[in-house]
């Protein structure tokens, strides 16, 4: 009996050893051929899909990169300095009254023009006239006892020379005399003042300009310690522009100035709309060192009144204007180590780089010095995936833009 179970143990091992090496068999066989297939399919497939490149030495074709190009061309180029300022008036005159009364009446219109010498207020002149009639009184008195003074003084210095007086009394007539033109002095500067006092009564416009908000109405009284003032008025014509540039432009923008007038043009704050042509006039004695600034000051004729006192401006400083210029895109510029270079279109539709020399560069276009000529065409948009010699396709801005319009008419409902 034991005999008999070592037996089937036996059997049974060998049973499953040789299923073992079938499966280990089976599935070497399988990888097998799973990799002769695949090395068969990438021969095979590799010729069907690429027949060029399955060649040695060979490359995929390359299809030419779009790209929007511009063609040189010469013109002006103008190089202008541009600084944020502020509209600030030639003269500025808040009016006081220099005396003290009541406001009887206003001759002003809020907002209006007025010119130099026109009436703006009156003020109660009455006690002006009654003190200027007491001046009048006191002079008129002083000046009689003076005449009088000098007519006995001619007599004692007849009767002097007669020796029918003596010395002492002829040189006291004198003094008199002397004492009372003293007066007579005294009483005209009151005179005066009164005749100032009352011609301060009725206020009239220092200058020529906008007449601001009333700040006083009629009926009250005035004061000429009133710190607010009656009124102010403003010079609309010239206005002056202040606005700051780098400290860096001042030694050319010196020199410009030596040559003639400068043009300066005030923008609005988006710097889209041209407000008012002028002239620049002068500039600050000195650099603020806070900024590194220096102050400069425009006039306008402000003739329509298009700049308004502590306005905003963008004020734009023509330095410069250089003529037949070879202006591109500035978006055509690029750089590298060696400095700037541009893409240039040949007549086989590829692409060359020409290192060049930039000048002025103001806006969205460069003047070119040196390195590209006039006619030439450069490439300003797509150069980003060119190389030297890449072969390249000429798109149509306008003929893109009619398809994105047409692309984003069909998305909609």
């Amino acid at each position: 009996m034991p005999e008999t179970v070592k037996e089937s143990s036996e059997s049974a091992v060998e049973t499953a050893g040789r299923s073992f090496f079938r499966k280990r068999r089976f599935w070497f066989m399988l990888l097998g051929l799973v990799a002769v297939g695949s090395f068969a399919f990438w021969k095979t497939g590799g010729q069907r899909l690429y027949p060029a490149a399955a060649k040695p030495g060979n490359k995929p074709p390359s299809l030419p990169t779009p790209v929007f190009v511009a063609t040189a061309r010469k013109g002006e180029m103008n190089l202008y300095l541009t600084g944020l300022g502020a509209v600030t008036p030639l003269n500025s005159v808040t009016v006081r009254s220099r005396v003290d009364g009541q406001l009887m009446s206003v001759h002003f219109r809020e907002g209006e023009t007025i010119t130099k010498g026109s009436l703006l207020v009156i003020i109660d002149p009455r006690p002006f006239q009654v003190l200027l009639t007491q001046a009048e009184g006191q002079m008129a008195r002083d000046r009689e006892q003076l005449n009088n003074a000098r007519m006995d003084l001619e007599r004692y210095r007849l009767l002097w020379k007669q020796d029918s007086i003596p010395r002492q009394q002829l040189e006291s007539q004198e003094a008199l005399v002397r004492q009372l033109e003293g007066g007579v002095k005294v009483d005209q500067g009151q005179l005066d003042s009164a005749k100032l006092q009352l011609a301060y009564s009725r206020i009239t416009a220092p200058i020529t300009g906008r007449v601001g908000l009333r700040l006083v109405d009629p009926g009250n009284m005035v004061h000429a310690a009133d710190p607010g003032g009656l009124l102010t008025i403003i010079q609309t014509q010239p206005m002056g522009v202040l606005f700051p540039l780098p400290e860096d432009a001042l030694p050319q923008l010196l020199a410009k100035m030596k040559g003639g007038h400068l043009n300066v043009e005030a923008f609005d704050r988006e710097m889209k709309l041209k407000l008012a042509d002028g002239k620049l006039a002068t500039l600050d004695n000195q650099i603020d060192p806070a900024t590194g600034t220096v102050k400069l000051k425009a006039l306008f004729a402000n003739r329509g009144g298009e700049l308004f006192p502590n306005q905003f401006v963008n004020a734009r400083l023509l330095l410069e204007v250089k003529k037949d210029a070879v202006i591109v895109p500035a978006a055509g510029l690029q750089r590298n180590p060696q400095g700037a270079f541009v893409f240039v279109l040949k007549a086989d539709k590829t692409v060359t780089m020409r290192s060049v020399k930039i000048g002025i560069v103001q806006g969205g276009d460069a003047s070119v010095i040196q390195g590209l000529a006039e006619g030439e065409q450069v490439v300003v948009d797509g150069a980003e995936r060119l190389r030297e010699g890449s072969k390249v396709e000429v798109k149509d801005r306008e003929q893109s833009g009619k398809k994105g319009t047409k692309g984003q008419g069909k998305k909609g409902p």
